[in-house]
């Protein structure tokens, strides 16, 4: 006979989190129906609601949610999670690779009530997604008077470092030296390897020092870096500055899964910290659940499965020309 618990259960699964099943079965998910759909699994496949995923960060001093940049349903995810942690503890500080050092007084005026969107838009160079992507989770916290920073290093010196290399910070004058991290390149052979490997083909050599790769990969994994260590070092300071007050971080996956990128710094330089990791995972057409997750195994502390983007070009010749284009707008940046 089929209880009401067991009715309630399959029903909450089928809204919640996404899944199929029969009473008296354990659930079996089904893939996202749509953008805005996300499965929160841990990473032995137990299916998770919000509220379960939430209670179960409630002591973490640090929630970092990685996402795919633009992908409604990363940000809907981060949205939804936002309002449950506070509900847990409302001494939350919300920290975003989306604004730089450079935005904090634009994010500041903002959120005291002393500009408007557009003026924060155009005065911070905010993203172009801002307001389908960030808006509710910056208007959640200024509703609530709760603190916000940008925690990016400022885009300028990145792309100088990229550019020129590390030797580019001792041009910098003392004020904005001042404002990055002491040690800008703290790393680890593991993620060294994971960037060259996405972004430079894997040519070999060993986890300390590839080979066969140019100048201009290693500027720009050290421009890396330099992201990973400003985001960590801007969440310590907000910790040291109020210890009771819960973090919720919004990155690009790649700065966090596998703990690698900027988890790493943190637990580099706070390894008293808790620290938890929700990344997402593409579930693509056709692939078994099992497969999926034995693949993503360990990606993060949590995983959110998604509908996989659409692909952004199908033409070769105008996708190089996009780049070449990005290239071109970077070339008007002096370095000198």
């Amino acid at each position: 006979m089929t209880t009401f618990t067991q009715t309630l259960s399959t029903l909450t699964c089928l809204l919640i989190a996404g899944c199929a099943s029969l009473p008296d079965s354990k659930p079996t998910p089904v893939p996202p129906q749509s953008q805005y759909d996300s499965i929160i699994t841990d990473n032995n496949g137990r299916l998770l609601s919000i509220n379960d995923l939430t209670a179960e960060l409630a002591f973490a001093d640090v929630v970092i949610i990685g996402e795919y940049h633009g992908h409604h349903g990363a940000h809907l995810l981060q949205s939804l999670m936002q309002s449950a942690l506070y509900r847990q503890r409302p001494q939350q500080l919300l920290s975003m690779e989306q604004f730089t050092l450079n935005d904090q007084p634009q994010l500041d005026t903002y959120l005291a009530g002393q500009t408007g969107e557009e003026e924060l838009i155009a005065d911070s160079g905010a993203w172009s997604n801002y307001k389908a992507s960030y808006r509710p989770l910056i208007e959640f916290s200024k509703n609530r008077n709760l603190p916000v920073v940008g925690a990016n290093a400022p885009a300028d010196i990145v792309r100088c470092i990229g550019r020129n290399g590390e030797s580019y910070l001792d041009q910098l004058d003392r004020e904005k030296r001042s404002q990055l991290p002491e040690n800008p390149f703290v790393d680890t052979p593991a993620y060294r390897k994971k960037f060259f490997n996405a972004l430079g083909g894997g040519h070999g050599g060993t986890d300390d020092q590839p080979t066969g790769h140019s100048k201009r990969l290693e500027n720009s994994y050290k421009a890396q870096l330099l992201r990973d260590n400003t985001m960590a070092d801007q969440v310590i300071m907000a910790i040291d500055e109020k210890p009771d007050r819960q973090v919720l971080h919004l990155t690009g996956t790649f700065h966090a899964e596998d703990r690698q990128g900027m988890v790493a710094v943190l637990e580099k330089k706070r390894p008293d910290l808790q620290i938890a990791v929700v990344s997402p995972v593409l579930w693509q057409t056709g692939e078994n659940f099992a497969s999926l997750l034995e693949t993503n195994q360990g990606k993060g502390d949590f995983l959110y499965l998604l509908q996989p983007l659409p692909e952004a070009y199908r033409d070769t010749q105008r996708h190089s020309d996009a780049i070449m284009k990005q290239f071109s707008n970077a070339a008007e940046l002096s370095c000198n």
